[in-house]
């Protein structure tokens, strides 16, 4: 029987791993890489997930979904939702008061839930562990944000149920860390460990105990709606504005397309040189403390969590043994 395996579903990207002989290893997918891209990509004749749906995204944005973590569990009328649909090339519309995203899917429009998009994704984690194992996996530990509600919680469990696994447990991203890192094996007796988790869409900081391989979360606190990916939202709008400040005779295309994946990858190629009129991106070069007032924006969040995790109640305790299955 094959173990069960560890699926840390992220907002950016993904990763799979399998717990034996009292250590956590990460499986590498087929491109050799220990994350996969959490990407789905519709083209009129295939669809792609991990890398090579991101690899496509700047040429096929309105169809490549990626974010779908900040949708799922959610109403279409929450603030983050219409404020993440500014950022998405793609779109999102109303189904009975959900989320859904709208592809062309060969040659035919389709919809599909961002519980269906997490299966697809957590789908090419199981089939990366399977390939590593040699056999079929069907049990799952999937991680999410310490202060994901019941509704992200159960909508993640249904994605693995989508995916054709048989979820286990839902257990806390900062719980994860601390077993991956083996905090639990590095001293004796008690211990008490903050976890700072900033992730490409998600924000925690979780206080635990940990004694004799057992966690207790003892507070939480957090965001789940901050990461890595707002970050890059407001440099692009910070140096949309900047461009149109100092170049008043031109014209940057200022779309959402512009403030995505896709737009991103697109400056990766993009080469100097002399321009007239309308052109598609720019570079800028700055120090990393050029603009105190930019990150002040951000901090704010940080800092509360950071306040607020010790005086939160207890939540839960786990103890990593019992999904180990041989």
């Amino acid at each position: 029987m094959a173990p069960a395996v560890g699926i840390d579903l992220g907002t950016t990207y993904s990763c799979v791993g399998i717990f034996r002989e009292d250590r956590c290893d990460i499986i590498a997918n087929d491109q050799g890489n220990r994350t996969t891209p959490s990407f789905v990509g519709f083209t009129d004749t295939e669809r792609l997930i991990g890398d090579a749906a991101k690899n496509q995204v700047a040429m096929n944005p309105q169809n490549t979904v990626f974010d779908a973590k900040r949708l799922i569990g959610r109403k279409f009328a929450d603030s983050e939702v219409q404020a993440d649909m500014k950022h998405f090339p793609f779109k999102i519309v109303d189904k009975a008061g959900k989320p859904v995203i709208e592809v062309e899917f060969k040659g035919e429009t389709k919809n599909f839930t961002p519980e269906e998009i997490s299966a697809m994704i957590l789908t090419k984690m199981r089939e990366t562990a399977e390939s590593y194992l040699g056999e079929t996996v069907n049990n799952a530990v999937v991680t999410v944000p310490a202060y994901f509600n019941d509704s992200q919680r159960q909508a993640t469990k249904d994605a693995g149920l989508i995916a054709g696994l048989n979820v286990l447990r839902i257990i806390n991203e900062p719980t994860a860390a601390a077993i991956a890192y083996g905090l639990d094996k590095k001293v004796e007796g008690e211990r008490n460990v903050l976890i700072f988790d900033l992730g490409g869409g998600t924000f925690d900081v979780s206080l635990l105990t940990i004694e004799e391989g057992i966690f207790e979360v003892k507070s939480t606190a957090g965001d789940t709606h901050l990461g890595g990916e707002d970050f890059d939202n407001r440099l692009v709008n910070h140096f949309v504005n900047e461009f149109k400040r100092k170049h008043k005779k031109l014209d940057i295309i200022d779309s959402r397309h512009n403030k995505t994946p896709s737009w991103r990858s697109s400056a990766h190629h993009f080469k100097p040189g002399s321009y007239s009129g309308t052109i598609p991106g720019y570079y800028w070069s700055c120090p990393l403390a050029w603009d105190d007032s930019f990150c002040l924006r951000v901090a704010p969040s940080m800092r509360t969590s950071c306040n607020s995790a010790p005086t939160l109640p207890q939540l839960c305790t786990c103890h990593p043994n019992q999904y180990h299955q041989s």
